[in-house]
């Protein structure tokens, strides 16, 4: 039967899981005809884009990429209104042709909404190299629906999909698969069904709508009573009518939908997908590892033992250039304000204060960042990081989060500040809170330097080789801590006030594969580690002609600098620290990297920021001046936990809008730095 021909302006929505080429397949079908903007009330983007095949001209939609349209996400959400709500001629649903079982429970549940469905199986040249054959012609019988097959990136493969586009908007199709669900729930549907076909708009699917009726789904309930209107729920035959179908439904209802719905993927996908010898079998073989309960964890932290033990030992020597490069030209720089009869004020203030600050922060922050980001940035793209985050789930669950923090967690070890802005990822407001407030408790490059330093000079003191693998050893012991004070923190969080369930959400394992080495290092350096050098030299310039002036202001006999270390000294004691220490990691605010050199600048009594030659020389400086292995326990706890940097807070304030929670997440970690450090010297006292 021919339908009426459609107008000139053809909506096509594009619909499909994450990483299946749905871009693709829109930029090759739009070019450049497209723009960009926000679904409204939503800050989730879209894309719109028009296309002229030999009958139509389509305007097609791109819809935020979702594995479900039982919508967890603002996302999801947006997916499944477009899709319910504002009645799309046609609807494309991309597969991954190497997973597709996996993308069949979209495709199911997005032909239960919509009349006119193609499935297109992208990547069949992907498949093909693992050996996996889609016969697309028994799908299409199986589905009741029109199947194209593509590869994305090869626009001769497009053309077919605009064809079979053509004959869909133009063709009344009545042959789709129904999924059978449990008989009492079928008979529910039935009696529901009556009254909606006499009474709800022909643009909805009448048996889609009497089983979202019956789902305990809140916010689809709301945008159904917006699309239809109150007076719509208040009829008595659709009271009557569900009253009558609930009666016959069990509490499950939502699982023995979605059971329905992932059975009859499960049966269609073995009909009709082959599988060979691929490398598919390779990658589980590898997940049987990574992610076993036995060595899943073990070989995550031998994995950060090692990227660690990489980013000491070969960070040593780039710094120490650096250092000697900036040092050079702070002598060059010395000259000019001595050639231009500069004040010696101004000479101190600028180039002692601010460049030397500057300097200090450049030289021990850009060579560990450039080696952690790349390394980071390896397990991201080889596929092992989703890994990590599954292995770490269902702690997560455990302590009422989402095991999505597990990513922002691992993001936090180069940056906090770059873990704050990962939680977006993270769908749920209560969970992107907890994250965003326990990221600090992992350290980041900038507490790496002094948290190694007091290692070797305290606890892995001697040969240097030796030394590294023994830092990197107890450095990862440290990290282990870290993590565990989030869990520990999280739980307390979502026990009091961020009170909540975890929300499910399904974590994509992405096959195995080589990493793009030049693309790694492109992202990693302009992407993370200049953004984030950028962001800590703007706040570190200040800092550095505060801290000058601190040092070289004097009130009676001593500088200021050495007032506020008094005056901090005797609640220091209890920290098992000193007020020098303390002030140290007060006036490190800015960047954590200055710690260390501060200390050192009030112990020596040097007006402006000062480094050692050697480890061992300002290992003696720091046991001359009252240090113990118990001041350097305490200095490495409290620089683990203690509150967020400048970079850190600003961005907690961007990424959350709030002064509240931006004082919660500094307030925070500063209780906890005290708390624990207290509590680490009541018992050195009892032992």
């Amino acid at each position: 039967m021919t339908k009426e021909l459609p107008n000139d302006n053809i909506t096509v929505a594009l619909a499909g899981n994450p990483n299946v080429g749905k871009s693709t397949i829109f930029n090759a079908l739009t070019g450049m005809k497209q723009h960009t903007g926000n679904w409204a009330g939503k800050t989730v983007s879209n894309a719109k884009g028009k296309c002229q095949s030999e009958k139509f001209e389509y305007t097609f939609v791109d819809i935020p990429g979702t594995y479900s349209l039982l919508a967890h996400s603002p996302e999801e959400e947006v997916a499944r209104n477009f899709l319910c709500f504002k009645n799309p001629r046609a609807v494309v649903v991309v597969c991954d042709a190497t997973c597709l079982e996996r993308n069949l429970n979209l495709v199911l549940q997005t032909m239960e909404i919509c009349k006119n469905v193609i499935v297109c199986v992208n990547l069949l040249d992907q498949a093909k190299r693992k050996k996996i054959t889609v016969d697309l012609q028994k799908l299409s019988s199986l589905l009741g629906v029109a199947v194209v097959g593509t590869v994305g990136h090869k626009t001769k493969s497009i053309r077919p999909l605009l064809n079979v586009l053509d004959d869909t908007v133009l063709k009344e199709n009545g042959d789709y698969l129904k999924i059978n669900y449990p008989e009492n729930i079928e008979k529910a549907l039935d009696i529901l069904s009556v009254p909606l076909k006499k009474l709800a708009p022909d643009n909805i699917n009448h048996r889609w709508l009497a089983l979202k009726l019956l789902e305990p789904d809140f916010s689809l309930s709301q945008e159904i009573r917006t699309f239809l209107g109150e007076d719509f729920f208040e009829n008595d035959e659709i009271i009557n009518a569900k009253a009558q179908a609930k009666a016959l439904l069990q509490d499950d209802i939502e699982n023995a939908v979605a059971k329905a719905l992932i059975t009859k993927a499960e049966s269609i996908a073995k009909e009709v997908v082959t599988k060979g010898d691929n490398k598919k079998e390779l990658d589980r073989s590898l997940d049987s590892i990574f992610t076993s309960k036995t060595f899943g964890y073990p070989i995550m932290l031998l994995l950060l033992g090692l990227i660690f033990w990489i980013t000491i030992s070969a960070a040593n020597y780039p710094s120490e250039l650096l250092s000697d490069l900036f040092f050079y030209i702070q002598q060059k720089l010395t000259a000019l304000f001595n050639f231009l009869g500069a004040p010696d004020w101004l000479h101190q203030s600028l180039v002692l204060g601010v460049y030397r600050t500057l300097a200090w922060v450049v030289s021990v922050m850009l060579p560990p960042m450039a080696i952690f980001f790349p390394l980071f940035t390896l397990l991201e793209d080889s596929g092992y990081l989703p890994r990590i985050a599954f292995n770490l789930d269902k702690p997560f669950k455990k302590c009422n989060a989402c095991g999505k923090q597990a990513l922002t967690m691992c993001m936090g070890f180069g940056c906090n500040a770059v873990g704050v802005t990962g939680c977006r990822i993270i769908d749920s407001k209560r969970e992107r809170l907890l994250a965003i407030l326990t990221n600090n408790l992992v350290p980041c490059n900038g507490r790496f330097p002094t948290i190694i330093a007091i290692i070797t000079m305290f606890l892995c003191f001697g040969n240097r080789a030796i030394s590294s693998v023994f830092s990197a050893l107890i450095l990862t012991l440290v990290i282990l801590f870290g993590i565990i004070a989030t869990f520990a923190v999280t739980k307390l969080l979502s026990k009091t006030i961020l009170k909540g369930v975890p929300s499910s959400y399904t974590l994509e394992l992405p096959p195995y594969r080589k990493p793009q080495f030049a693309k790694v290092i492109v992202r990693s350096v302009f992407d993370r580690t200049l953004f984030v050098l950028g962001r800590s030299v703007a706040v570190a310039a200040p800092a550095g002609l505060l801290i000058w002036l601190l040092a070289n202001i004097s009130v009676g006999d001593i500088s200021v600098l050495q007032h506020c270390a008094n005056f901090l000294d005797p609640f220091a004691r209890l920290l098992g620290l000193d007020g020098v220490i303390l002030l140290a990691f007060i006036l490190g605010l800015p960047a954590n990297e200055i710690v260390i050199p501060i200390i050192i600048m009030a112990y020596m009594n040097t007006g402006s920021l000062t480094e050692l030659t050697s480890i061992t020389a300002m290992r003696e400086l720091l046991i001359a001046n009252g240090w113990t292995i118990n001041t350097a326990i305490s200095v490495i706890l409290f620089s683990l936990l203690h509150w967020p940097c400048a970079t850190t807070i600003l961005t907690i304030k961007k990424e959350t809008g709030s002064i509240k929670w931006t004082l919660v997440s500094v307030v925070l970690p500063t209780l906890l730095s005290i708390a624990v450090c207290m509590l680490f010297n009541l018992i050195l006292r009892f032992v």
